[in-house]
């Protein structure tokens, strides 16, 4: 199984708002790929921060059926 960089998307609503947080303008107008790239960007070390919350939770869970 592959490692994921970034949680999946489709298990919640995104907490993204409506508006831009870099350009301003409404998100669902236009493409926004250069704010998305910009975001990706500064959001990496949170992200990264994030995962490695999640799989230190997941091995200190106590496992259910050992083998």
């Amino acid at each position: 199984m592959a490692e994921r960089s970034r949680p999946a998307m489709a298990s919640h609503r995104l907490d993204l708002p409506s508006r831009c947080d870099i350009c301003g303008k409404a998100r669902s107008t236009r493409t926004h790929q250069r704010c998305s790239k910009a975001r990706q960007q500064r959001k990496t070390a949170e992200w990264a921060a994030f995962m490695a919350e999640q799989a230190a939770a997941k091995q200190n869970k106590p496992r259910r059926f050992a083998r």
